[in-house]
């Protein structure tokens, strides 16, 4: 059975609402593609999702700038931490970004763990999801 875009993003919401419950302190997260284009977000009041799509955007371009002049490889993440809470942005493979808004109570390290796993089976969604349009 083909996987349907219903599917998918019902599952990279499960995703998100995983860390959420996972990670003390996720105040909601966005899936976007590295071009800023908002996906799926689960963010309700505070910032606008497309604008945090357009943030985690911009964080990859300069993350993967400064990997390219170190030589220190493709971008993988980045995290910004402000006043009052995180921001941080995780590579899905090289076309998609999960960004995590965090609270000032954040408990980073979990984060970054669970994170980097739920970006592992991001990846292998949305290459299902992309190899079942390629068969239709």
């Amino acid at each position: 059975m083909a996987d349907t875009s219903e599917e998918a993003y019902g599952a990279a919401y499960s995703e998100m609402a995983g860390l959420k419950q996972a990670v003390s302190g996720v105040v909601g997260s966005v899936i976007a593609g590295v071009d800023g284009l908002l996906l799926i977000h689960d963010l309700h009041g505070g910032p606008e999702p497309h604008d945090i799509a357009a943030l985690a955007a911009a964080t990859f371009g300069l993350g993967r700038q400064t990997g390219l002049a170190l030589r220190q490889g493709p971008f993988r993440e980045s995290t910004v931490r402000s006043h009052r809470g995180y921001f941080s942005v995780y590579a899905v493979g090289d076309t998609a970004l999960l960004a995590v808004l965090g609270g000032e109570g954040l408990n980073i390290a979990r984060l970054h763990l669970e994170a980097r796993a739920v970006t592992a089976r991001l990846l292998l969604m949305l290459d299902v999801h992309v190899a079942a349009q390629a068969r239709l």
